[in-house]
């Protein structure tokens, strides 16, 4: 019932919603929520009257480290940054869905791959938050694909060097045999049937890729150990290497007796 709400008031763009939008626009709060997504060491350059007006809008909270203020912000701000896009991204739930019901991640991840390698150098510049632009394309794609009958839940925050994705997709067998029609979630369903499957997004910045990719997989291990996920990918976005042929790749990387699919761009 919980997460049937959350999205109709997601969905609804009631003002408050609407007026988030006009605000994630403005320079002094994109200084701070930009690394956030990111999920960045440090905020370089912003000030501390910045940081406290995003406090004030009630944006961002301070526990430790700066993080978005709530659960529904945090699904919000991304969707928001990312809806146009969205929109104009022509993919179909049903290329990625299986006859058994299930999400086949190893196509849509290499089908994004293949997205992101043609088309980032033109999309990216589309986004006012270009640093987080890779993993906001990203989240469209997704969300272009999964919005009809599923749930992605994220996580970011600053000094968090990655941000960690979670999609509930509940497994029905045809489920496109009848026309317009859509299973919203939640459903009645067996927990069995529920495919949990956990996406790691980190971002390659002056360090060696073995670094970067074993810090992923660690991190990657813990998240599925938090969520009782039984598949899971860690995505690599290279922006400073101009060799497509040298960042791009797709390999299994066995972590602590878990199998993690890699994917470089």
């Amino acid at each position: 019932m919980f997460e049937g709400a959350k999205k109709a008031l997601i969905a609804r763009r009631d003002t408050h919603i609407d007026q988030l939008a006009d605000k994630l626009k403005e320079d002094r709060v994109r200084r701070v929520i930009e690394p956030i997504l990111e999920g960045s060491n440090e905020i370089d350059d912003v000030s501390e009257d910045d940081i406290q007006y995003c406090e004030d809008l009630g944006l961002i909270k301070r526990e430790g480290s700066l993080e978005v203020a709530n659960e529904i912000y945090r699904e919000v701000i991304p969707r928001s940054l990312s809806y146009a896009t969205q929109r104009t991204i022509y993919q179909e739930p049903q290329w990625y869905v299986d006859a058994d019901g299930k999400l086949n991640m190893i196509k849509l991840l290499t089908n994004f791959q293949q997205f992101f390698r043609e088309h980032s150098e033109s999309w990216l510049t589309r986004f006012k938050y270009e640093e987080a632009g890779p993993q906001l394309l990203l989240q469209a794609f997704l969300q272009r694909i999964i919005n009809g009958g599923g749930l992605i839940d994220r996580e970011y925050g600053l000094g968090r060097k990655r941000t960690d994705l979670y999609i509930r997709w509940p497994i029905i067998e045809d489920r496109f045999a009848i026309k317009d029609k859509e299973y919203p979630f939640p459903l009645i369903y067996n927990p069995e049937d529920l495919q949990r499957i956990v996406i790691e997004l980190k971002l390659k910045h002056n360090y060696s890729l073995e670094t970067v990719m074993d810090e992923g997989l660690k991190q990657t291990s813990a998240y599925v150990n938090k969520t009782g996920a039984k598949e899971a990918y860690l995505i690599i976005f290279d922006q400073e290497n101009p060799n497509w042929e040298e960042k791009i790749f797709t390999e299994k990387r066995n972590y602590e007796g878990l199998e993690i699919t890699v994917f470089g761009m």
